[in-house]
């Protein structure tokens, strides 16, 4: 598969007219690299993963810095957090120039840490994620949007039972002094069968027989390094008692499927969580879009006592809020809008818009009215709904957020 453009892009030029420093954070095999390599072609590349590299960065920081020639790519930061001192004394020495340092890393939460200390109100600070279907046609729920899956989707299966194990050697140890892993690999699976459903940690710890204390320890792993998606409850309770639980999805639906042994179109299709990992596809694609726009992820659900539930909110700014209903079925019925409906009956300080988002056959195209005030539309339409790519061709500031002092 050839290079695809990534929404982000045009935020990360931008934000180098603006900042001295870029800092790129994601999952690993996101496409961070190939993305920074193509949108500033002229820069110099430096892997910090070779052990030659990073034995040299650590022996003796400021020389090997003083023989890169600006721009400068700095791949896989994380592991050498401490060049983040040196790199901030080369943009303190010249702060006019912008757009010099370029780095990426796959560990946001230690990276983050560095960041904060070493680099506040020099970097703007992006996420990317795997690709969105806003990105590529070849975006599915079975093989989600890793590029090298979507490259080679014969080999699939290969590919994730390799990046889950990489991703516990690597990843995992390098954050947690976890040694079990192979705990820790079925502590994924466990997860994996709990998207869409309210966190519950002694429901997580029992099966394994680990404490809760663990399991919150391992889920902190889990959203740091960017595999999952804790979607909190909307912070406004509408006259209304709510529940205040998280849920838990995959960023990726294809890793979802693997963790599941699930390999094929057809097992997705009769599997009992077809609907849950439609419902995280859905969640996964809305926090692409915002990060694909340089705008910090705003996504809720809604569930009171009284049983109302709707899966998504999405701020749109103002006073405006788009409620979102996760349906994978291919047939559209006007019940599956009732939700909606009663919970904009409850917002009557917003200005809503309501939509249910469901698996729309393959050459249909377009929404449909469901109900008065709800509209049926497929996956694709998630960018016009939430008005990002109306944000986006008109412009202003570059997105991106600069840690603070």
């Amino acid at each position: 598969m050839r290079y695809v453009p990534r929404l982000i892009e045009r935020e990360l030029l931008a934000s180098a007219r603006h900042f001295p420093a870029l800092i790129l954070t994601g999952p690993r095999r996101a496409g961070k690299t190939t993305l920074l390599r193509r949108a500033f072609p002229t820069a110099t590349y430096r892997l910090l993963e070779d052990p030659d590299t990073v034995a040299r960065v650590r022996a003796d920081p400021r020389t090997f810095l003083s023989e890169l020639r600006p721009p400068v790519i700095l791949d896989e930061i994380q592991n050498t957090p401490e060049i983040l001192n040196y790199v901030r004394a080369a943009i303190d020495r010249t702060p006019a120039k912008k757009g010099r340092w370029l780095l990426t890393g796959s560990q946001e939460a230690p990276l983050m840490r560095g960041v904060t200390e070493s680099m506040a109100g020099r970097a703007a600070v992006f996420q990317l994620l795997p690709l969105a279907a806003a990105e590529s046609a070849r975006v599915s729920l079975m093989r989600g949007g890793f590029p090298e899956v979507l490259s080679r989707p014969a080999s699939a299966q290969t590919w994730f039972r390799s990046y889950v194990q990489t991703y516990l050697e690597r990843d995992v140890r390098a954050i947690s002094s976890i040694r079990d892993l192979s705990t820790f690999r079925r502590f994924l699976s466990l997860v994996a069968s709990r998207c869409g459903q309210m966190l519950n940690k002694t429901d997580l710890a029992a099966p394994l027989g680990i404490s809760v204390p663990t399991v919150t320890e391992w889920l902190s792993i889990l959203e740091t390094t960017g595999e999952i998606l804790l979607i909190p409850p909307f912070h406004e309770n509408f006259g209304k008692r709510l529940i205040k639980t998280p849920k838990v999805y995959f960023v990726d639906s294809g890793l979802a499927c693997h963790l599941l042994g699930i390999e094929s179109e057809t097992m997705l299709r009769r599997s009992n969580f077809y609907g849950a990992i439609f419902e995280g596809f859905v969640a996964s694609e809305i926090a692409k879009l915002q990060s694909g726009a340089g705008r910090r992820r705003e996504l809720y659900y809604f569930r009171d006592q009284q049983g109302l539930e709707v899966d998504f909110l999405v701020p749109l700014g103002g006073a405006r809020l788009a409620l979102l209903e996760a349906n994978a079925s291919a047939t559209i019925l006007p019940r599956m809008g009732e939700s909606l409906i009663r919970l904009a009956r409850a917002v009557s300080k917003y200005e809503v818009q309501c939509s249910v988002i469901y698996r729309r056959p393959a050459g249909a195209q377009g929404s449909t009215a469901l109900l008065p005030g709800v509209r049926a539309q497929g996956v694709a339409d998630l960018p016009m709904v939430l008005q990002l790519l109306k944000m986006k061709r008109a412009g202003g500031p570059p997105g991106g957020s600069a840690p603070r002092n």
